[in-house]
């Protein structure tokens, strides 16, 4: 007896998920009531991570490969995305953006 084959033989291809904006890439967009505005919320997985970015919540670096939300207000369109760890996203209230100062730098 032979193993079983898990690759489909041909014909028909399985669709792809498509977001809204014609990629497969992301999952689906959800919209979510923060601080009186409306945010759209999309999750990216670590195989679609392909550039590093810097997480407005805890300031830090998001490398490829790694999963994380990509958030944005509804009214300001996808040309202002940002990419938020989900943990940041998840605690956004603690974790807003916030001058980053040294410690030798002055409080005023």
């Amino acid at each position: 007896m032979s193993p079983r084959r898990n690759r489909p033989r041909g014909g028909e291809k399985p669709e792809k998920s498509v977001g809204r904006e014609g990629t497969d890439r992301y999952g689906l967009d959800r919209v979510e009531s923060w601080q009186g505005e409306e945010w759209v919320v999309r999750q990216v997985g670590g195989t679609a991570a392909a550039k590093h970015y810097r997480c407005p919540g805890c300031d830090q670096e998001i490398p490829p490969g790694v999963a994380h939300v990509v958030a944005w207000q509804q009214h300001m369109g996808a040309d202002d995305r940002r990419h938020w760890h989900k943990a940041c996203w998840n605690a956004r209230d603690r974790r807003s953006a916030k001058l980053q100062r040294s410690r030798s730098a002055p409080r005023y």
